[in-house]
């Protein structure tokens, strides 16, 4: 047995380079997979029944609800890391191209760079096709604010605002932790974003019993949400930029860089304005402000300098630096993991 699992580590180590790679051409290609089978979904499944479970059992008191929300962040991680694992050993068990392929699938399904410049295209078309309704809706789907009060500049200020911060949630971050530990380790990072984004919020029902996942959340993604706000900075450098009819330059890396320096702590959160700073600097607009959740207006800071109008056409260009991003990001990654592999040869 002992030895099943040495040769099972080295083969998981040497492997995930050529895993990713694929993984990552997989997802420009073919987009996220649909279905209650995405292991995504699988854990959003497994959080809400868990949740259902554990808030039936213990005392609905703060100390409770706090308590409950611990135990959900652990069996959640239990399942997100310890699934895969098991899968792949059993693969691998099988036969190791089985496990390879296998491996490969998670890290395809783990990566969400064509699904989120598709849904936020999505709100590009529906505005110039069918107006502001089917916007509001469009935008409804990949955000989680109240949309029934926002105008045009806001529909396209959530979008663009989404795929900032998820370049660093759903893609950049996802890469570094499989460059370090692979598909099951990436699937950990996954279970505490998932959970972030179905209990990690400030109202009534989860102000306690999120508060645990929200703060484990904000713990894993400090370094890696840096980390993208600054390979989007390089991605605007190697990028084609243009002028636009105003004299404000797209893509200026120089701005980019300033307006993350000065704004990338404006919001409540420690991570999210450090992608949409870097944002907004590369587009020349000012994005965030106040927004409204569950009925409730919330002030917020606005991040970026006023240089020109938000419009239409800036969700393909926050598409086009998250495309630029994430290639930057998956090269990067592939060198780390180069160097952990002869790392890890050198040590054994």
């Amino acid at each position: 047995m002992s030895s099943f699992f040495h040769h099972f580590t080295a083969y998981y180590l040497q492997s995930v380079s050529f895993a990713l790679l694929i993984g990552y051409i997989a997802d420009l290609i073919i987009g996220d997979p649909h279905g209650m089978w995405h292991p995504v979904c699988l854990i959003g499944n497994v959080i809400s029944g868990l949740e259902r479970r554990i808030r039936s059992i213990l005392p609905k008191t703060d100390r409770g609800a706090f308590a409950g929300g611990v135990c959900l962040l652990v069996l959640t991680l239990i399942f997100s890391a310890g699934l895969p694992l098991a899968v792949l050993m059993l693969g691998y068990f099988i036969h190791p191209w089985l496990a390879f392929a296998l491996q490969c699938y998670m890290c395809y399904a783990i990566l969400a760079t064509k699904s989120l410049k598709t849904e936020s295209m999505k709100v590009s078309y529906a505005l110039e096709s069918e107006g502001l309704a089917a916007g509001r809706k469009a935008v409804s789907m990949i955000v989680g604010r109240d949309t029934e009060r926002l105008d045009e500049t806001g529909v396209v200020k959530a979008a663009v605002e989404t795929v900032a911060e998820n370049t660093s949630d759903g893609i950049v971050a996802p890469m570094i932790f499989m460059a370090v530990g692979g598909p099951v380790l990436g699937f950990f990072y996954k279970g505490v974003n998932t959970m972030d984004s179905m209990v990690g919020y400030k109202n009534e029902k989860y102000m306690y019993f999120g508060r645990a996942a929200a703060r484990f959340d904000d713990f894993m993604n400090y370094l890696p949400s840096r980390i993208s706000a600054l390979f989007m900075i390089l991605a605007c450098v190697l990028l084609p930029g243009e002028t636009l009819s105003g004299g404000v330059r797209v893509m200026d890396a120089k701005r980019a860089a300033k307006i993350w320096k000065r704004d990338r702590r404006n919001h409540a959160s420690p991570n999210s304005a450090q992608t949409e700073s870097v944002m907004a600097g590369a587009l020349g607009v000012q994005l965030a402000g106040d927004a409204w959740y569950f009925g409730e207006k919330h002030e917020k800071p606005t991040i970026g300098d006023f240089l020109r109008p938000v419009e239409r056409q800036d969700i393909s260009r926050s598409c086009r630096l998250l495309y630029g991003a994430s290639a930057l990001g998956m090269v990067i990654c592939l060198v780390i993991r180069f160097l952990l592999v002869h790392l890890f040869a050198f040590m054994v």
